[in-house]
């Protein structure tokens, strides 16, 4: 099942898997230094046609202060901020409650409406577009970030609660038992027990969330429609002119886009580790 390690005196052959390793890494990072050299070309540099070469000026500064003053980028920054925290919040909520109740208080019909959550997650998006584009009309919700948090809500919770439903049935039932005896009730239960084992199942969920909404196109276009709604996906887009584009700018942008998952990643590791690590140590 597992490929087999390569030995030590097999010289040539761990030569061979180290130039594969490094020739697929590069190809796979050839995109990314494409766009952070492009990203400090200056505007005469494109104007010349040097997209693929060293600059030979640069404009860092000036195309990364462009993205906020030449363009509305600071409008969809806000715009998917307004939509990306509350949909992780919300869905972290429901997941974490429904979670529970499915995994430790089975009731008739609940594995029936755990198939439910676990169905949805096989559904193309592509085809909901109509029926989720009709509803958030007749809801009153279409070209408002309120769209948007609505839907991520209600895609990402089906993941989610098959994620939490299956990290808190693997919790001990000794803990539940002596929680119960103690008299306490579902409520206290889950706040005193349950959410604090499960922080590193949550912190890798809002790190999964975080990063599945904050970089979602599709959901961006079909339900929005004026740059006042817009998150930062949909927005890059419209940076493209009709026959002239800056891609000096749009590298920057597309940069700045990528630091809040990233940075998400970073601010949340330190809370993954220390859940993971939570008790391993006596004392």
């Amino acid at each position: 099942m597992y490929p087999r390690p390569i030995p030590q005196t097999a010289v040539g052959l761990r030569r061979a898997y180290m130039v594969l390793v490094i020739a697929i890494l590069v190809l796979w990072l050839a995109p990314l230094f494409a766009i952070l050299l492009t990203s400090a070309r200056s505007t005469s540099d494109i104007a010349a046609g040097n997209l693929w070469g060293w600059p030979t000026q640069f404009g860092l500064i000036d195309n990364y202060v462009g993205v906020f003053t030449q363009t509305p980028m600071a409008r969809f920054f806000a715009n998917s901020l307004l939509i990306t925290v509350p949909a992780v919040v919300f869905v972290l909520a429901l997941s974490t409650l429904a979670g529970f109740v499915l995994s430790k208080y089975p009731f008739r019909g609940s594995m029936l409406v755990f198939a439910i959550f676990i169905g949805g997650n096989f559904l193309p998006a592509q085809i909901m577009m109509i029926p989720v584009r009709d509803l958030m009309v007749r809801l009153g919700l279409y070209d408002t970030t309120w769209a948007l948090i609505v839907f991520h809500t209600a895609f990402q919770t089906g993941f989610a609660t098959l994620f939490m439903r299956n990290f808190i049935a693997a919790l001990p039932k000794e803990l539940f038992e002596a929680a119960r005896a103690e008299g306490a009730s579902p409520t206290q239960i889950l706040i005193h027990v349950v959410l604090p084992l499960v922080r590193p199942a949550l912190a890798a969920l809002a790190i999964l969330l975080f990063t599945f909404i904050w970089n979602d196109y599709f959901w961006a276009v079909v339900l929005t429609l004026s740059d006042t709604v817009k998150p930062v996906t949909a927005g890059l887009a419209n940076l493209r002119g009709q026959y002239v584009s800056a891609w000096n700018v749009i590298s920057a942008a597309t940069v700045i886009v990528a630091v809040p998952p990233v940075a998400m990643f970073f601010l949340m590791q330190r809370h993954f580790i220390a859940g993971l690590t939570m008790g391993a140590v006596k004392g």
